[in-house]
């Protein structure tokens, strides 16, 4: 069955017989659709941990390379800014076309001075010269020996699995079976949903990969796409786990979890009702225009209708070399474009918050409020509630000393509820077409903290302690 036979429809009228597919088409929908629900939202128990097949093998990967993998990172960062560095200087032919290879490898302004800043950081946190702010085990080295690998091997197979997960028709069968309830609670596409299950159940940053990938595209508007990035791109499961343990909350895990899940969805609702989001434009990405219809047409239940858009979309999936060549410019524009910024802006990040009191000052205000809220140890909690944009571990860092188990608790809920940490989602939204700034990131920040901070005190004080 060719691609035009598969997109075909059979309907005469609205009301008319529903189109027919060969089982070629539906099986095209099917089987890449199940892996892509068996890497990414399937959950899996490892150790005790409950993570899902992306981390699995990338947990692998990481586990058989990790003495390499700093010395890795620290080569693509260089190589990275000096091909940047060659192109700016010397304006070679391949730079100046219009193509994925120059859009990685010739960034402008600011950007390329964060490449370039990126990749002195690494090569001086790797051989620990140059001044100890830079390559101390707390600042660069927990940028390069521990977050760096991460995001080598996670996003490497990301790369390589996403498109069965959202290239073959999968986005629009589950679109079509959650439109109505995201319409109506988030005033989103049904589409999105996935966005918010892949990040619960593998990575936030997931979540805003096949977010940007699905504006690029055009299935969301510039104003979907920053509510979908900024407010689903929510901590995984393996990730929280994680904190619980830091910060001494292992044996309270499930009340801890579940009220992080109820506090992030009431944010959900309420954030992009509220400046800078709600400010943000219907309006879809220049070079695609809008690509999306989740109106259910007479005759279809959402269940068939979904499954006419899935097998649609299947019959058009790129063929096995384009979504080879897909993939590798996909690990190309994480591994030298996207790495380079997370070692400068999180080195920076976490200089800051480790050898200045910055964060200190700027978090005074929150120490009323939380006295007002009757938080034990409010002084003590208060930088905790503004590091997190730094970096999302360092409120639990920060956190774990305190004596009170409920400010810990409260510490560890609001912490995995602010989403934007710069450390990783803030550069990746920053480098993405999705209209978002520095200014705005740090308002939506401020403003899902307040939002959630007197719920979880709440729920603290009466369900929990």
């Amino acid at each position: 069955m060719d691609q035009q036979e598969a997109a075909s429809v059979l309907l005469s009228d609205r009301n008319g017989p529903r189109p027919k597919h060969s089982l070629y088409a539906y099986l095209k929908f099917i089987i890449p659709s199940l892996i892509g629900i068996l890497f990414f939202l399937t959950p899996v128990v490892v150790d005790d941990k409950v993570t899902i097949g992306l981390g699995v093998v990338a947990d692998m990967l990481k586990a058989s390379t990790k003495d390499y993998l700093p010395a890795f990172a620290t080569a693509l960062l260089v190589l990275s800014a000096v091909i940047a560095l060659f192109a700016a200087a010397f304006k070679p032919r391949w730079a100046q076309r219009d193509s994925a290879l120059a859009e990685v490898f010739t960034p402008k302004g600011v950007w390329l001075a964060l490449r370039v800043l990126g990749a002195a950081f690494a090569a001086m946190t790797l051989f620990e010269v140059g001044p100890e702010w830079i390559w101390n085990r707390n600042t660069g080295g927990v940028m390069l020996i521990d977050l760096t690998p991460m995001l080598i091997t996670f996003f490497f197979f990301a790369a390589i699995l996403l498109p069965f997960l959202v290239d073959f028709g999968f986005m629009e069968f589950i679109g079509t079976l959650a439109s109505n309830i995201f319409r109506w609670l988030f005033k989103l596409p049904g589409r999105s949903s996935i966005d918010a299950v892949a990040s619960w159940l593998g990575s936030g940053t997931v979540g805003v990969l096949i977010t940007t990938q699905q504006y690029e595209q055009g299935f969301y508007s510039k104003r979907e796409a920053a509510v979908i990035a900024t407010n689903f791109s929510i901590t995984s499961i393996a990730f929280s786990l994680l904190i619980a343990n830091v910060i001494g909350l292992e044996h309270l895990f499930v009340p801890f979890y579940l009220t992080v899940v109820a506090t992030g969805l009431i944010a959900a609702v309420i954030t992009p009702r509220l400046p800078p989001l709600s400010w943000k434009k219907d309006e879809y990405h220049e070079a695609t225009g809008k690509q999306i219809k989740e109106e259910l047409p007479e005759g279809h239940s959402l269940f068939s209708w979904g499954l006419e858009q899935a097998v649609r979309r299947a019959a058009t999936a790129p063929g096995p070399a384009a979504l080879g060549k897909n993939c590798l410019m996909n690990v190309s524009d994480i591994w030298f474009g996207l790495l380079p910024l997370v070692m400068a802006i999180g080195t920076l990040s976490l200089a800051l918050a480790e050898y200045t009191p910055v964060f200190t000052w700027l978090s005074y205000p929150f120490i009323p409020l939380l006295e007002l809220l009757r938080i034990p140890e409010a002084a003590a909690a208060a930088p905790t509630m503004l590091v997190g944009f730094a970096d999302m571990f360092l409120p639990a860092v920060l956190g774990k000393g305190i004596e009170s188990e409920l400010t810990r608790f409260v510490i560890a809920s609001v912490s995995l509820t602010q989403l934007i940490y710069m450390s990783e989602i803030g550069v990746l939204l920053l480098k993405s077409k999705i209209p978002l700034n520095l200014l705005e990131l740090f308002a939506i920040f401020i403003l899902r903290t307040l939002i959630t901070l007197p719920i979880i005190a709440l729920i603290a004080h009466t369900l929990v302690f």
